[in-house]
């Protein structure tokens, strides 16, 4: 049985609908942002049109590039790094937990109000459930982790220290440059959401250009935006 086709009913195209999703998940833009530029390449679109597409589609495309990231990324057992970003929503303060392994890919993100061991706990569980136990787990000074990681078995796994958390915390970059557009959040549900589709998607086209050739650059580039532009077709 064929499944339904979710660009149904739509008077855009799957093409218009993709690249207005990714432009605003991607790059650090408003919605009016994103319907300038879209008008400029002579495509009529209201921004409310393009926050209703990123709602509706952006979930969809996140889901379907973890699932095919998480088949091959069996190397991700090796080192994760641990840490939590300072995020308000409505002038209160909650904290955005992140994980990523050893080459820089965001592998969990979890909202919560406390940065007690009860957050740190559900955080790991989740990561865990999901991703399978690392060899490593590196987090910083916070006691939270360590009663955490005790609670669930892995305490002897942890290692703390200055400067091991650099890759995670730059990490955390893309994502403020990209919360400073949005002018902050409002919920937590919505934080919760745009930090899961915002990971995906940077995971997705993120190529670590500094490391590799500018032709294998260009290569892994295009291979990104074909894949892209394969997401959700019928």
């Amino acid at each position: 049985m064929t499944k339904p086709d979710p660009f149904r009913y739509f008077k855009k195209s799957r093409e218009i609908i993709r690249l207005a999703v990714m432009m605003y998940v991607r790059f650090p833009l408003s919605l009016r942002n994103v319907e300038d530029l879209l008008h400029e390449r002579g495509i009529d679109v209201s921004h409310e049109a393009v926050r209703f597409w990123w709602h509706r589609f952006g979930p969809m495309f996140a889901a379907k590039i973890r699932k095919r990231r998480i088949a091959g990324m069996k190397s991700s057992q090796w080192r994760w790094q641990l840490d939590e970003m300072f995020v308000k929503i409505n002038g209160e303060q909650h904290y955005l937990w992140r994980a990523v392994d050893h080459e820089g890919e965001v592998l969990e993100s979890f909202v919560t109000k406390t940065r007690d061991k009860k957050a740190a706990l559900k955080f790991l569980t989740k990561t865990v459930r999901k991703h399978g136990r690392p060899e490593v787990i590196v987090t910083d000074g916070l006691a939270s982790y360590g009663a955490a990681l005790k609670e669930i078995g892995v305490a002897d796994k942890q290692e703390t220290g200055r400067w091991l958390n650099n890759r995670v915390e730059n990490s955390h970059l893309p994502f403020r440059r990209r919360e400073r557009a949005m002018l902050r959040f409002r919920r937590m549900r919505s934080l919760q959401k745009f930090a899961a589709v915002h990971a995906s998607v940077y995971n997705h086209f993120n190529q670590e250009r500094s490391l590799s050739s500018r032709t294998n650059f260009k290569l892994n580039r295009a291979t990104a935006l074909a894949e892209w532009r394969g997401l959700g077709a019928s």
